[in-house]
């Protein structure tokens, strides 16, 4: 096991000791190559991504990272029962220095996302990013500007971008078959907590001395609790409302179909509107009623059935005028999408089903059929083949940052808690014109050794 200092050397540098070929210029795979990619965090969410990964043909998963060596343990003899050979590590750059990888997919926390994938790009990896990409909005600008710096394939995991049905209902809303939008109908999600700072815990067996201060990464050094380690998505310090339907978790996704759909991949709403202060509350009634089969969220509506969590009404606005509500609950939405309304009537998009009124709106001879594979398999295909062509992904890392600012401008206008105050939002600057208090909340102080790449 490595000690810290060990760790940490070089952390900072703005050069690796060692550079991918695609950095030095030369060729990545070919055509007919296997890619072979590293798994960096393996926690649950890596472990769908593997069995999502292993059938595709042509990749090879060749090594997995994580700076708790019992999920490292646990993660290769998973892959051994998949007949899958593979090389453990607990410091990513040194698995990416000593095998012979094309990208790496980042399944960690939230709060490490960033540092991971700036630095792996900086040694020349193509990177897919699960969502939410980053902890602030200034580290994914960070992101974005280190991908474009290095030549990066990104590949943001909001899948809903790689599924046909949800792109063909997007490109009509884009296209002008509700004529103008005027509206977009979407979840009020909920935030996260602070820690309120419990007592620590016994640290589990297994890990390096120096795991827990790898983990809490840029944050504050905290005692071990088993709830930030196994629950960090509900806390403030370490995700923006991870949870099912949460800002970060399930809206990621829903803003992500809201931009794709107005055309807004690369800009955002210039005007945010707090409608109410944030308050702990249910996120729906769940009253017994008849479900409508126009309903695209009814197979969500169980799975949050007694979340609560801070919520709060928003309000934004797009250039060309289109309002955001961000008013619906999670009993009564498509959780996952959001509902577009325009001159011509409404579309509804969600993961793979859509509805309309009139219906005649998405009956089209051409509209694809739901998918025969698993939902995120397109996604990673996409980024695979990316890896060969060099080709803008379907969900890339500029894309992530327009819609994942929507989640931050949220959580940002309810602790500011200007309740009906206007807070004009400059997209190209990515910065309020007259919220200094908001404008503050941006980024965030890094602990010392867990800086981004100069």
């Amino acid at each position: 096991m490595m000690n810290r200092r060990s760790f940490l050397k070089g952390v900072a540098a703005s050069a690796p000791l060692f550079l991918a070929p695609q950095v030095l210029g030369m060729d990545g795979p070919g055509p007919n190559d296997t890619i072979n990619i590293g798994l960096i965090g393996l926690g649950g969410r890596c472990r769908d991504m593997a069995a999502t990964t292993l059938p595709i043909p042509g990749v090879r998963i060749a090594a997995v990272c994580d700076c708790f060596q019992p999920r490292i343990d646990a993660s290769l003899a998973a892959l051994a029962e998949k007949d899958v050979t593979a090389t453990g590590y607990t410091d990513f750059r040194k698995m990416i220095e000593q095998e012979n990888l094309d990208g790496v997919m980042v399944i960690t926390t939230t709060h490490a996302r960033a540092w991971v994938c700036c630095h792996a790009m900086a040694m020349g990896m193509d990177v897919y990013i699960e969502k939410p990409m980053c902890l602030t909005i200034a580290e994914g600008r960070e992101m974005v500007n280190t991908a474009r710096k290095y030549g990066r394939v990104t590949q943001v995991g909001t899948q809903q971008r790689s599924m046909p049905l949800n792109n063909w209902a997007s490109d009509l809303v884009k296209n002008g078959a509700l004529g103008k939008v005027t509206q977009v109908l979407a979840p009020d999600f909920m935030g996260s907590y602070h820690w309120p700072g419990k007592p620590g815990e016994d640290m589990p067996e297994g890990g390096d001395d120096n795991w827990w201060d790898i983990w809490t990464n840029q944050t504050e050094l905290r005692p071990y609790h088993s709830e930030l380690h196994r629950g960090w998505a509900n806390w403030w310090a370490y995700d923006g409302g991870g949870r099912s339907f949460g800002v970060t978790g399930w809206g990621t996704h829903s803003y992500d179909q809201i931009q794709r759909g107005l055309g807004t991949d690369e800009t955002g709403p210039v005007e945010v509107l707090l409608e109410e202060p944030a308050e702990e509350r249910p996120v729906g009634t769940f009253e017994e009623r008849e479900i409508s089969e126009d309903e695209t969220g009814a197979p969500y509506y169980n799975m949050v059935r007694t979340s609560v969590g801070p919520r709060a009404k928003t309000r934004m606005k797009f250039e060309n005028g289109t309002e955001l509500l961000l008013h619906l609950d999670a009993d009564r939405s498509p959780g996952l999408g959001c509902i577009f309304v325009g001159e011509n009537g409404r579309i509804e998009i969600n993961r793979d089903r859509i509805s309309a009124n009139p219906r005649d709106l998405v009956e089209g001879a051409d509209r694809p059929p739901a998918l025969s594979v698993p939902e995120t398999q397109p996604h990673v295909e996409n980024w695979l083949e990316c890896i060969k062509t060099r080709e803008t992904c379907t969900a890339d890392v500029e894309y992530g940052q327009r819609s994942t600012t929507l989640c931050y401008l949220v959580n940002i206008a309810r602790d500011v808690g200007r309740v009906g105050d206007t807070l004009y939002w400059d997209p190209e600057a990515e910065r309020f014109t007259n919220c200094d208090e908001g404008n503050a909340m941006l980024s965030r102080p890094r602990r010392a050794g867990y800086e981004l790449p100069a």
